[in-house]
């Protein structure tokens, strides 16, 4: 079974995922582009990409709840879980999710909304077991605690928000800061009452690490990368003349390669003009990427360019591309010395998840957790997922 959580702060997130990323926060990770383009082979927001993908699918035309607000949808010891408490969560992601304008099946979209309310349903249902344990224990967490646990999340986006920039985003999307607070201190309460669990228990020793780096030599191994920005140029799919569109297109990225020619900057022309909005916000940042990730006209490009290079139009089915090379990783193998601080990392999360949800598990078997007839969910659903290109 597919551990429902990844380490040992992941109640927090949850929560505060719930509350911030509505507003379209995106957390940094050391290699933050892998996984930033999307998947979707019938869009061209994916613009270059082949691997896994980061869901975001336009989902707009599933969100009309079919259920009255008021159905319940589970109940967990007693207490209900209604129709209108799982579409307060669901809508804002759904909604987000369509701002990427990205085009889906009708039937894989019912697939993906499903799993999703679902997989949403179940972080519900474990938040209501884990707040029954709260009360027990009296818990209770600080204001400032809570202001602080904030301001370290919001240091930790893609694009780092102050405090104050943070309350004027949520009052324009009509949230109110202090829900938003209120979801984050009940997240540090689970989180207590998760550590509690595994506090001295967690033991991941330097002879583990050595182990699991002599037993996974492959993990160790790194090929070669280069760090790419684009802008991307797509021709309009409506267009009456579709030559004519085409034209326009590449007369447009020719254009803005004319000016980056010219000393303009081209992560400021990459924000304003590129139709790939998920990294046009980050100036065309696509991150690092090894060969075969990208579709063959970009990927041979950009592995031929050199460092700090601009290269001419490039296109691919997506549209006209203009491509920089910032930055390199030669292939090579990461000796033990290296990876030994992050695996002992890796491996003691690793170790607290499996008993945070050794703990969930304990939870759900005695907890009574009663859905409606007809409502019961799937005996296993697959990870949401968009499909992959071939």
């Amino acid at each position: 079974m597919r551990s429902f959580f990844s380490n040992s702060k992941v109640l927090i997130i949850v929560v505060v995922l719930f509350a911030v990323c509505g507003l379209n926060c995106k957390q940094k990770s050391s290699e933050q582009a892998e996984t930033n383009i999307p998947q979707d082979a019938q869009t061209k927001i994916e613009a270059v990409a082949k691997t896994e993908p980061e869901i975001s699918t336009n989902l707009i035309e599933l969100t009309a709840p079919e259920e009255s607000a008021n159905s319940v949808v589970v109940t967990v010891n007693g207490v209900d879980i209604t129709e209108a408490e799982v579409q307060k969560i669901v809508q804002p992601q759904l909604a987000r999710m369509a701002q990427q304008n990205q085009k889906l099946s009708p039937a894989i979209k019912e697939t993906l909304e499903k799993q999703f309310r679902q997989q949403n349903l179940d972080k519900m249902i474990v938040m209501r077991l884990l707040e029954e344990k709260v009360k027990e224990s009296n818990i209770v967490i600080p204001e400032e605690d809570v202001i602080k646990q904030i301001k370290q999340l919001l240091a930790t986006q893609r694009t780092p928000m102050t405090l104050e920039e943070f309350k004027k985003t949520t009052a324009a999307s009509g949230r109110s800061f202090d829900e938003i607070k209120k979801q984050v201190e009940q997240g540090m309460a689970y989180q207590k009452i998760v550590d509690a669990q595994s506090a001295g228990k967690v033991n991941i020793t330097e002879e583990d690490a050595k182990k699991h780096y002599d037993e996974n030599p492959t993990q160790f191994e790194s090929k070669e990368q280069v760090r790419a920005s684009h802008i991307l140029i797509t021709p309009k799919a409506d267009a009456a003349d579709p030559n004519q569109e085409k034209a326009r297109a590449k007369a447009k990225a020719e254009d803005l390669l004319k000016q980056i020619k010219e000393g303009a900057d081209f992560a400021a022309l990459a924000k304003a003009n590129s139709a790939d909005p998920s990294s046009a916000v980050n100036g065309g940042d696509l991150g690092f990427f090894g060969k075969g990730r990208m579709v063959p006209p970009f990927d041979k490009a950009a592995f031929a360019m050199e460092t700090g290079k601009i290269s001419d139009i490039v296109e691919t089915r997506f549209g006209y591309h203009i491509i920089k090379v910032t930055d390199r990783k030669e292939a090579g193998t990461t000796s033990f010395e290296q990876a030994k601080a992050g695996l002992l990392q890796q491996l003691s999360q690793k170790q607290q998840a499996e008993r945070t949800q050794k703990y969930i598990d304990s939870l759900k078997a005695v907890a009574n957790i009663v859905y409606p007839p007809g409502k019961e969910p799937a005996p296993s659903a697959p990870p949401m997922m968009a499909p992959q290109p071939q």
